[in-house]
């Protein structure tokens, strides 16, 4: 699969699609991109006045580029729109805060892959390099 198809492939629409690019992947991990779009729903009550992008949402980008794009592309053509993708498990530690109109980039290592489940190693970065927030995520992913 190209890396075009692996977004097309993604069970997510806006607004809650967090992959705007796959810059690199290949059987060991991936690196993506998303930019936070400054409408979102999210941003007109979370901090009212000083907009942030809660814990929440960034977990879940660092799981759709860092889990569930590697899992469709380590399944290469078994993913179809039929497979379900769950996930089982996040630790995340938070260290910076993500604004509106930012641009992260999220890098996944493999940390393991074997009967469905997918642990990564993942973490998110600023446009100025510095990890916003790391952790370990895993999911399940049934064709």
């Amino acid at each position: 699969m190209t890396k075009e198809e692996i977004i097309i492939s993604l069970p997510y629409s806006k607004p809650f699609l967090f992959v705007d690019e796959i810059i690199h992947i290949d059987e060991n991990g991936v690196e993506g991109s998303y930019i936070f779009d400054e409408h979102l729903d999210f941003y007109k009550g979370h901090f009212k006045d000083h907009p942030v992008t809660p814990g929440v949402i960034l977990t879940e980008a660092m799981a759709q580029i860092g889990v569930v794009c590697l899992g469709i592309y380590l399944l290469n053509n078994e993913f179809t729109k039929n497979s379900v993708i769950a996930l089982t498990s996040s630790q995340i530690e938070f260290l910076k805060p993500v604004y509106p109109k930012e641009k992260v980039i999220v890098i996944s290592e493999k940390m393991y892959f074997r009967f469905g489940k997918l642990k990564c190693q993942v973490k998110m970065l600023n446009e100025a390099e510095e990890t916003v927030c790391q952790g370990t995520i895993a999911g399940i992913i049934k064709t």
